[in-house]
């Protein structure tokens, strides 16, 4: 399955701004956690939602600061993973 980064990206954005944030929409370089944007539960209700969409499941130990501390971040990881997934390579 190949999605575009930016698409991933935007859906990520959408979900936060209306979800998890109250309407507030971050850019993709900003950190989730330590703004205070997204929360842990908010974090895991996210991946959730990617889990689902993308009909695919996230590892415990894919889930860090590198892959997960911005829509950047993520976007990224999600592209990788459903990339490799259809290759049958790890995403990491």
């Amino acid at each position: 399955m190949r999605i575009e980064k930016q698409s991933i990206e935007q859906l990520i954005l959408d979900f936060i701004s209306s979800e998890l944030a109250d309407g507030t929409t971050p850019a993709p370089q900003d950190d989730l956690l330590t703004s205070g944007l997204v929360d842990s539960m908010g974090m895991m209700w996210l991946i959730q939602h990617l889990e689902d969409e993308f009909d695919t499941a996230v590892p415990p130990l894919d889930v860090t600061i590198e892959n997960f501390g911005t829509v950047g971040a993520i976007a990224a990881y999600m592209s990788r993973r459903l990339t490799n997934s259809a290759s049958g390579v790890s995403s990491q």
